[in-house]
Formats: C-alpha cells, sequence, structure tokens
C-alpha cells in the first residue's frame, strides 16, 4: 500500500516553499496538494537518484527546452527538500486537457521527444576497442541463441508427439530464427560502418518515455513529467521501451505507431548506422527466446498451458514488431536510393 504522508509532514515540507496545505488528495505516488496560492504535486523521489535528475532537468532548461513540468525551488534556493531520509519535490498541477485525437498526441510526444534529444545532442568519445569487444560479446550471445533454438527444434522433431508447447515452438520457429538473422545482419552492418568510428552521438534520455507521462495544459502544449530516470544515453533508450509496449498485444499493422516514429526521426533524424542498430535491437526475438528458455528449465514445475499463451503473446508481439521493422527497412532504402540516384544526376 502506497504512503500517504501525514498532514504534519506535508505541513513541514510545504514550509521551505512559503506555502501552506488546505487540503491534500492522494494521487497515485503523489500528493495533490491545494493552497492559497493555486494546486501543486508532491512527488516523493529516491535520494540517491535526485542529485541526477535535478542536474538533468536544469541543463535541458538552460539549453531553453521548457517542455518538463517546472519543478519549483525553495525560498532558499534547493529544488528539493530531503525530510525523515527522503527527498521531495514540487511541481505545479496539470490538468492534463488535451482530451483530443490520440494521433495528435502521440505526435506531438514524438515531436518533443525529438526536440528534447536534439537539444541535448553531443557527442561522445568511445574507446574502439571496448566497442570491438562488445560487437563480439553480442555476435557470440546471437550464435548462441541461435544453436538453442535450433537443438530444442531438432530434439522437439525427433518425438513421436510433442507436447503442446513443442509443437507450438516447432511451428514458429521459422520467424524466431528468421528475427534473430535479421538482428545480426544489421547489427554486423552497424559494426562495419562504425568501427574507426571514435565518437557516438547521446543525449538526454527521458528513462520512462509515455504516454501518461506527457500531459497538455490549458493550451494544448503538452508536457514531460517524471524525470526522475533521466540520464545520458543513445536515444534508442527512449524509443525501445515505447515501441515494445506499444507492439504488444493482437496482430496489427501498425502504420499509424510508423507515423508517430517518423514524425520523431523528421525533427531528429537517425545517421545511417544508428538507424542499423536500433533495427537490430527492436528486431532481436528476445522475449520469446527467455520464454522457450523458462519452460525447458523449468522441467516438473512447468505450467503447459500457461507457457503456451505467453509463447503465443511473444509470437503476435514479434509479428508485430517484424511488420514495422520491414516498413522502416523499406523506406530507409529507398530513401537511400533517391539520395544516391540525386547524386547521380548532379556529377
Amino acid at each position: 500500500m502506497r504512503e500517504m504522508l501525514s498532514l504534519q509532514r506535508i505541513t513541514s515540507i510545504l514550509k521551505n516553499y512559503q506555502l501552506s496545505p488546505n487540503y491534500v488528495e492522494q494521487m497515485g505516488k503523489v500528493q495533490k496538494i491545494y493552497t492559497s496560492k493555486g494546486v501543486f504535486i508532491l512527488k516523493k523521489i529516491d535520494p540517491h537518484h535526485g542529485i541526477d535528475f535535478i542536474k538533468y532537468v536544469q541543463t535541458l532548461y538552460q539549453k531553453g527546452y521548457n517542455r518538463i513540468v517546472p519543478i519549483y525551488p525553495t525560498i532558499d534556493g534547493r529544488y528539493a527538500v530531503l525530510d525523515n531520509q527522503e527527498l521531495y519535490y514540487l511541481m505545479p498541477w496539470l490538468p492534463d486537457e488535451n482530451k483530443g485525437e490520440r494521433t495528435a498526441r502521440q505526435q506531438q510526444l514524438f515531436r518533443e521527444l525529438a526536440r528534447l534529444h536534439s537539444i541535448s545532442v553531443k557527442d561522445m568519445t568511445i574507446n574502439k576497442e571496448e566497442r570491438t569487444r562488445h560487437f563480439e560479446k553480442m555476435i557470440i550471445d546471437l550464435d548462441q541463441e541461435e544453436e538453442f533454438l535450433l537443438s530444442l527444434l531438432e530434439t522437439c522433431e525427433r518425438k513421436v508427439y510433442m507436447s503442446p508447447f513443442e509443437l507450438t515452438f516447432v511451428t514458429y520457429y521459422h520467424d524466431f530464427n528468421q528475427a534473430l538473422s535479421f538482428s545480426k545482419k544489421r547489427l554486423e552492418e552497424w559494426y562495419e560502418a562504425t568501427k574507426e568510428q571514435e565518437k557516438v552521438r547521446v543525449v538526454v534520455i527521458h528513462g520512462k518515455l509515455s504516454s501518461e507521462h506527457f500531459l497538455f495544459d490549458e493550451r494544448g502544449y503538452g508536457y514531460f513529467i517524471n524525470f526522475e530516470k533521466a540520464a545520458i544515453g543513445p536515444p534508442t533508450h527512449d524509443l525501445l521501451p515505447f515501441l515494445v509496449k506499444a507492439l504488444r498485444g493482437w496482430p496489427k499493422q501498425d502504420e499509424e505507431l510508423l507515423d508517430w516514429l517518423y514524425m520523431y526521426f523528421k525533427y531528429f533524424p537517425f545517421k545511417e548506422e544508428e538507424m542499423k542498430l536500433f533495427l537490430s535491437y527492436i528486431a532481436h526475438p528476445g522475449a520469446a527466446i527467455k520464454t522457450v528458455e523458462r519452460f525447458f528449465k523449468d522441467g516438473n514445475n512447468r505450467n503447459e498451458l500457461e507457457a503456451v499463451q505467453k509463447l503465443q503473446k511473444d509470437y503476435w508481439n514479434l509479428k508485430n514488431t517484424e511488420y514495422l521493422v520491414m516498413r522502416i527497412d523499406e523506406i530507409e532504402r529507398q530513401k537511400k536510393q533517391q539520395q544516391e540516384e540525386a547524386a547521380r544526376k548532379e556529377q
């Protein structure tokens, strides 16, 4: 059960902002506080992450990025209050007024994410030897996964009667293996294109990108909240978790999601090698492989029905992802051909 702060503790914390609570409402993980000066949200964060969180938000403010729900400073200039070994920060209550079309909301989210990344982007020096070691380890992991799936396939096919899970796995094996092969090929292309490079692009990532963490004010402007997991990293660290979640569910050909993604690329285009790595990561059938591994490791403790249902869902997710990946691959290939043709005409 979530903690409900006592009115005494809330009053003590708000003294740092020269505020006094009239009424407090528990809303999930936050406290909605009504005062004579307006409505505010008080939120607790992990003290170990508090300094980094505030640092990244301040960096974005300084760079001119203002689509973050502001964090109010205390009267002595601090952006968080330490109370009873716990850290709290205060921000305005945003009513999320825009209840319009889902597509328009998501397009604005992806446009603002692209702006956030473009404003904070910088080159980071990397060690070429470390990249090579990282690549070689990933290739070994992919090879081992291919060998694992193939050995299971051969084991299942030698049986006179396969269990429901084994039959389901054998039916889907080709798709799993095809996704692995695609992921490996794009990874190899990425390494070939970058093995001599000494720098890589990094950005300030939101860390918990979600439609629930992007709210709208009464003017229809969107603002990010929940920046506690902000960090420096490749932009894919924001995109991939969002896409994985969005692609779950029944089989579908999600052109809408593709449009949102290309809204992002319009304002923060990936370099060719970044796109190859992005496609390698998203195409990898990791969830399905984990489900198969878990089933065969559980032995007598496994639940056949639940395992079959889980593998079915993993397969649907894989096919949804496959459609998105193939469409991106097709679009990027066409763009490259057009660029090459334009370059030839200029010669």
